[in-house]
C-alpha cells in the first residue's frame, strides 16, 4: 500500500474519519497533516515524520496487539440478543470463559466454530476462539471471565435496554412542559441569582398557574470553584458535580443551627445582593459567588453538628474516589491561586479544605433533592429535566482528574458551514473512545446516573456526539478538523440503561448535520428528539413543518435558547445584534427581509391550521410589516397553539415567551466582551424584572400558558 493508503487505513483502524460529508453536500477530504496530528492525540505512538514504513508498522503493531489481547476491553450488547465475541489463547490451550453477572451469580457461555489461523506475537502462537452469550441476561454490569494455560484475563460485559420504557406513557399521553435558565429566574429571596430555591419554587408555581409537567434548565455543572467564574453553563470545569453558586444560604441545616446574631448579620450582607433582584442590567456572578462563599467557609470553619458530620461521612462514602478526587483539586487550586497571595494568613490543610468542597457537593445534592421533591408534590407528572454539556473546559477539574481518559491535544468543536464560514471551535477535550471501552465505560455511565439522581429526565446537549465528534487538533482552526467515531451501542445504550434504572425521561438535542439512520437508532431505542419551529420544513419540501408532520417521539418547541425570545425573534432582535457586532457576511436589509418572509411562511401555515387570526399581507415584505401582524399576545398565542397541536410526546414553552422578555441569552459566535451571554436576567417586554412572585399576575403567562396546554 502506498503512504497515503497506509495512513487512511491507521486513522480508520482508531475511528478517524478520513473523510465526511459537509453540510453543502460536498465530500471535505480530511489532511495528511490533521489524521497525523490526531492519531498522536489519541496515543498513536508514530514519529514525528513518519515514513511509509512508520505507518505500516504502526498498523502491524495494531493488528499484533489484538491478536494477542485475551479478552475486548468491554463486550456492549442489547437485552434479548446474542452477543458475539472472540478470545485469543496460546494456540492449542483450552479457552473456559464464564459470566459473573452484576448480582454475583454465574451463568454459561457457547462456542462457536472459528477457523482463524494463529498469530505469531513475541515468538508465541496464538489462536482465537468464538463465543456467544445467551440473549436472556438481564440489564446490568457483568463482567466474562477467560481462563486458559498462561492466560487470565476478565472484560466489562454491558447488557442494556432494547428500549428505554420511560417516555412511552407520553406518546399518547403528552405533556407539556416550561425551559427556563435558572440563573436568570430570581425570587425575593435571591442573592441576585437564581438558586435551588427558586428552582422548585418556579415548579410549583409553574404547575399551579399553567399546568406544566416539568421544567427543564441549563446544565448545573461545578463551575470554577472560586470566583472568576466561567459564565457560560455549557463550558463547565466538571460534568460529574454541581456548581455552588446556586446554594441557598438560608436553606442550609447548618445556617438553621447558627446563633440568632449570626443569622442576622448574614441577612444583613445578603440584602445588598437581594436588592439585584430587581435590577435589569446582566448578572455578574463573581460578587454574589464571593460572598456566599465567604459565608460558607464561616460557618464550615466553626464546625459541623456531630450529625451533620455524620451525615457528610455517608454522603463522601456513597460517591467514592470521584467526588474526593474532584474536591481535592479544587482544594489545591484554592491553595495555589487564593492563599498564595494572601503573606499573613496560613493556608487551610488540603485535606481540611477537601472536605469543604465536599461539604458543598453535598449541600447541593440536598437542595437539588428539595426542588424535585417541591416540583412533584406541587403535583408536575416528571419535574426537573436537567441539561447535559457536550464537555468540559481544557483547565478544569475533569480533565486533570480524568486526564487518561480525554484527548488533550484535541479539540471539539463543528466544521465549517454557510452560516458559520470559520466553524467552531468549543475548546473542550474529547472523550478518547478506546481508554472509555478500557475502563467499562465507567466514567459516562457514573455522569449520567448522578444527573439523573434528583431529577425526572435528562437532554442531552448535541446527543449527535454519542456517534461522531468533530475534532481537530488543538490550536488549529475547525477546517483542519474531521469527525472521530464513538461506539454509539456503548453511549446510547449506557444512557438508556441509567435512565430506566433511574425511572427518568431522555431527551437528545438532535439538531444540526447528521446522517438521517442516527435519528432512526434513538427513536428506536426511545430516547426523544428535539423540534424546533422555525428549523422545521416539510417533508414535501412546500414550507414549514405542519403540525400533524412532526415527530410524535421528540420534545417540540416554539423557540431555543441560542435564539431571542420569540417576542425577539419577531422583531428582528437577533439581526440588531449580529449587525451591532458585525457579524453579518449581507447586509441586514437583507437578512430582515429574508427573515421576515420565512416568519409570515410560518404564521400562514398556523393561519391555515385555523390557530391564527391577524393580518398577513403577501406582498410587502418590509420592516414595518411587522407591526401589521397584529397583538404581540397574539402571535406568541398562535405560535404556542401550534407547537401544542403537533404530535410530538412532549412540548415546551420557553419561560422568557411567557413573560414576553425580548432580550438574547446567548448569541453563538460572541464571548463575553462581545456581548453579554448567560447574564440576561429575566425581564418583561418592557425591560421589566420579574422575579418567581411576579408570575401568578401575568396575564401574558396564562394567555399563553393556556395556549401550550395539550
Amino acid at each position: 500500500m502506498s503512504y497515503e493508503d497506509n495512513l487512511k487505513h491507521l486513522a480508520q483502524a482508531f475511528g478517524i474519519a478520513t473523510d465526511y460529508l459537509a453540510i453543502t453536500g460536498e465530500t471535505v477530504e480530511a489532511t495528511g497533516d490533521t489524521l497525523l496530528q490526531l492519531l498522536r492525540a489519541m496515543g498513536v505512538d508514530l514519529p514525528t515524520d513518519p515514513t511509509e514504513a512508520d505507518l505500516a508498522q504502526a498498523l502491524e503493531s495494531k493488528h499484533l496487539t489484538s491478536a494477542s489481547r485475551p479478552l475486548p476491553a468491554s463486550i456492549v450488547g442489547v437485552e434479548g440478543t446474542e452477543i458475539g465475541f472472540v478470545a485469543h489463547v496460546h494456540d492449542g490451550a483450552e479457552a473456559k470463559v464464564r459470566i459473573e453477572l452484576e448480582d454475583g451469580s454465574t451463568r454459561e457461555v457457547y462456542q462457536d466454530e472459528n477457523w482463524t489461523p494463529p498469530t505469531e506475537v513475541d515468538s508465541v502462537m496464538w489462536g482465537e476462539a468464538s463465543f456467544h452469550v445467551p440473549g436472556n441476561l438481564p440489564r446490568g454490569y457483568h463482567r466474562v471471565v477467560l481462563e486458559s494455560e498462561g492466560v487470565e484475563a476478565s472484560a466489562h460485559l454491558i447488557i442494556t435496554p432494547a428500549r428505554l420504557s420511560t417516555t412511552d406513557r407520553f406518546l399518547n399521553d403528552r405533556r407539556f412542559g416550561v425551559m427556563a435558565q435558572l440563573y436568570s429566574v430570581r425570587s425575593e429571596g435571591s442573592w441576585g441569582i437564581g438558586d435551588f430555591h427558586d428552582l422548585g419554587e418556579l415548579a410549583a408555581t409553574l404547575h399551579r398557574e399553567i399546568g406544566a409537567d416539568f421544567l427543564l434548565i441549563n446544565p448545573l455543572h461545578a463551575a470554577e470553584p472560586f470566583p472568576p467564574i466561567e459564565d457560560s453553563p455549557y463550558l463547565p470545569t466538571s460534568r460529574r458535580f454541581v456548581n455552588p453558586l446556586y446554594l441557598r444560604v438560608e436553606d442550609t441545616a447548618e445556617f438553621a443551627a447558627l446563633p440568632e446574631a449570626t443569622r442576622t448579620a448574614i441577612a444583613a450582607l445578603s440584602e445588598e445582593f437581594k436588592a439585584r433582584n430587581r435590577d435589569p442590567e446582566k448578572i455578574d456572578r463573581n460578587p454574589i459567588y464571593s460572598a456566599k462563599l465567604d459565608v460558607l467557609r464561616d460557618i464550615f470553619a466553626d464546625g459541623l453538628p456531630a450529625h451533620r458530620d455524620e451525615q457528610l461521612d455517608a454522603y463522601l462514602d456513597s460517591h467514592g474516589e470521584s467526588l474526593t478526587a474532584f474536591a481535592r483539586w479544587c482544594a489545591q487550586q484554592e491553595i495555589d491561586h487564593l492563599w498564595s497571595n494572601t503573606r499573613h494568613a496560613s493556608p487551610p490543610s488540603l485535606d481540611e479544605l477537601t472536605r469543604f468542597y465536599v461539604w458543598l457537593q453535598f449541600l447541593c445534592d440536598e437542595q437539588l433533592a428539595a426542588a424535585q421533591a417541591t416540583a412533584l408534590d406541587a403535583g408536575m407528572e416528571i419535574g426537573v429535566i436537567t441539561d447535559l454539556a457536550v464537555g468540559v473546559h481544557p483547565c478544569g477539574a475533569d480533565a486533570a482528574t480524568m486526564a487518561e481518559l480525554l484527548v488533550h491535544d484535541a479539540s471539539v468543536g463543528a466544521p465549517p458551514d454557510p452560516y458559520n464560514e470559520l466553524g467552531q471551535d468549543w475548546s473542550q477535550p474529547p472523550w478518547n473512545p478506546h481508554a472509555l471501552a478500557e475502563v467499562g465505560y465507567r466514567p459516562w455511565r457514573k455522569m449520567i446516573a448522578d444527573a439523573l439522581h434528583h431529577s425526572g429526565g435528562i437532554r442531552v446537549d448535541h446527543v449527535l456526539g454519542l456517534f461522531r465528534l468533530f475534532w481537530m487538533p488543538r490550536f488549529e482552526p475547525p477546517s483542519s478538523g474531521t469527525y472521530v467515531y464513538y461506539d454509539f451501542e456503548a453511549m446510547v445504550g449506557i444512557l438508556a440503561l441509567e435512565a430506566e434504572r433511574a425511572g427518568a425521561i431522555v431527551i437528545g438535542e438532535d439538531l444540526g448535520t447528521f446522517e438521517p439512520w442516527v435519528q432512526d437508532v434513538l427513536a428506536s431505542r426511545g430516547i426523544l428528539g428535539t423540534s424546533v419551529l422555525w428549523f422545521e420544513s416539510s417533508p414535501d419540501g412546500s414550507g414549514p413543518r405542519r403540525p400533524h408532520e412532526y415527530r410524535r417521539q421528540a420534545l417540540s418547541a416554539v423557540g431555543t435558547h441560542d435564539l431571542p425570545p420569540t417576542a425577539g425573534y419577531l422583531d428582528g432582535e437577533h439581526i440588531r445584534l449580529r449587525t451591532e457586532l458585525g457579524l453579518l457576511h449581507r447586509s441586514a436589509e437583507a437578512e430582515f427581509d429574508e427573515d421576515l418572509r420565512h416568519q409570515n411562511a410560518v404564521f400562514a401555515r398556523i393561519q391555515q391550521a385555523g390557530l391564527f387570526d391577524g393580518d398577513l399581507a403577501e406582498a410587502d415584505f418590509s420592516t414595518a410589516q411587522r407591526e401589521t401582524r397584529g397583538e404581540l399576545g397574539d402571535l406568541l398565542v398562535g405560535l404556542h397553539r401550534y407547537i401544542a397541536a403537533t404530535p410530538s410526546a412532549l412540548t415546551v414553552t420557553n419561560l422568557v415567551d411567557l413573560v414576553g422578555d425580548v432580550r438574547i441569552q446567548n448569541q453563538p459566535g460572541t464571548n463575553g466582551e462581545q456581548y453579554a451571554n448567560w447574564r440576561i436576567p429575566l425581564c418583561d417586554t418592557e425591560g421589566n424584572p420579574v422575579l418567581i412572585e411576579d408570575l401568578p399576575g401575568c396575564s401574558l403567562l396564562h394567555r399563553v400558558g393556556e395556549a401550550s396546554k395539550r
